[in-house]
């Protein structure tokens, strides 16, 4: 039976396993509403697939989910996108074996297919400059309040200053700024709280653009209706400056986010602290950026040796 990831929409009405598993994972584990719905797709996907051969969570096998998995690569899925499918139905699997009694997991017999190495695209210094002075550079629109373009330059040197996620920029409060220690508290995945520094010119444009617009409490980084801004909004003057750019490819907050991971190592930083800094739970996590470096370095060789 053939279905489309892209267009399924989950049941309303999820089983009762389930809606307990969704629960636990608001409540108990700090989920984040993004995470709760790729969970919810991810299971009522594979129930869409079963059809009605689905009988129950229980009563599944694993042989049920390698001929699932062999659906899904006959489709043309990305390698990435099975591995977040089939991460769901594991950790569904053991919140029933150790909350709900269930025996075994048939999902822990599967063998997944082995993750793409995919490097993270990174701006060069100069690509980074060059963005970072272009809000301030170009004529306003009289449309806008004369505080916008101040508010795009903070978010963006922002982002580069402390490597943020687009989630834990968007949820900033002025009070979450500490000007006199040079730090923000970030609420991060999973609910977990960290602080992270500051750098100068960050700090002194985020001033700015608080004197211009006013800003004393409340959202940091605010609408032009004065809201707190929303990730479209973000999204949009990206794309904006990226036109205005030389820049040859897309840019996001994540890739300034790996820029920042990726500079840090590159003038010396140890991983642990590049680790704490991005927030990531894991080392693993962080040492892709190693690799990067790796690969810059060689290029770099490659480039100049004369006997490369």
């Amino acid at each position: 039976m053939r279905f489309d990831l892209q267009t399924f929409r989950p049941s309303p009405m999820p089983d009762p396993d389930q809606a307990a598993f969704l629960e636990f994972q608001r409540t108990e584990k700090s989920a984040s509403p993004r995470t709760l719905v790729n969970y919810e797709h991810a299971l009522g996907a594979y129930q869409t697939w079963r059809g009605e051969r689905f009988t129950g969570w229980r009563q599944a096998t694993a042989d049920d989910f390698r001929d699932y998995l062999f659906a899904l690569m006959k489709q043309g899925l990305k390698r990435s996108t099975i591995r977040l499918r089939f991460a769901a139905l594991r950790s569904f699997y053991k919140y029933l074996v150790l909350r709900q009694g269930l025996p075994h997991s048939p999902v822990s017999d599967v063998q997944l297919p082995k993750p793409e190495r995919r490097l993270p695209v990174v701006l060069t210094l100069l690509q980074i400059e060059e963005l970072m002075v272009l809000p301030l550079r170009i004529e306003p629109s009289k449309k806008a309040p004369p505080w916008l373009p101040l508010r795009d330059a903070a978010i963006l040197e922002l982002f580069y200053s402390s490597g943020l996620r687009i989630a834990e920029l968007l949820a900033i409060d002025v009070k979450d700024l500490d000007f006199i220690g040079e730090t923000l508290r970030v609420l991060g995945k999973g609910a977990k709280e960290r602080l992270v520094p500051i750098g100068g010119p960050a700090l002194n444009a985020i001033q700015r653009y608080r004197q211009a617009a006013e800003i004393t409490s409340g959202p940091l980084f605010l609408s032009k209706l004065r809201r707190r801004i929303s990730q479209q909004a973000v999204d949009q003057l990206l794309k904006k400056y990226l036109k205005l750019s030389s820049i040859p490819f897309g840019i996001s907050p994540h890739k300034l986010r790996h820029s920042f991971a990726t500079h840090l190592l590159d003038a010396g930083a140890d991983l642990r602290s590049v680790q704490s800094l991005l927030g990531h739970a894991s080392l693993s996590t962080t040492q892709i950026y190693t690799h990067v470096t790796k690969e810059r370095l060689k290029s770099a060789y490659d480039s100049a040796h004369p006997r490369a």
